[in-house]
């Protein structure tokens, strides 16, 4: 069996869109809804008072999708597993839209799942 891991960093981000939990909430929606995932209950979130950034999680069926804004660095850091194969999205201009990302660097890693002696 083989699922599949996503690490996203983007940069050059407006930082408005970085603190903005509902700005937020809507890039996940628009990632569950595109990739056709399954949540389990709602996400949870976390501002950090001193920086103004957010930290979301999000339980889903196939694993989790997360974030973490660095808004005083106008970039963040998403995390997308998923434990079966499935297309992924257009990174950049999915993050383009949702948080102006300017530049956007995507690793994509095959989970490969096999017992061990």
């Amino acid at each position: 069996m083989i699922g599949i891991e996503w690490l996203i960093e983007v940069f050059g981000c407006a930082d408005s869109r970085l603190r903005e939990q509902a700005q937020l909430a809507e890039l996940f929606h628009e990632i569950v809804t595109r990739m056709d995932l399954k949540p389990v209950g709602e996400a949870v979130w976390h501002r950090f008072p001193e920086s103004g950034g957010v930290t979301g999680i999000w339980l889903l069926q196939e694993s989790h999708l997360a974030i973490h804004t660095f808004p005083e660095y106008h970039s963040a850091c998403i995390n997308v597993f998923c434990c079966t194969p499935r297309p992924g999205l257009d990174w950049h201009r999915t993050l383009f839209t949702a948080l102006g990302a300017t530049a956007t660097q995507v690793r994509e890693y095959e989970r490969i799942y096999q017992r061990h002696p």
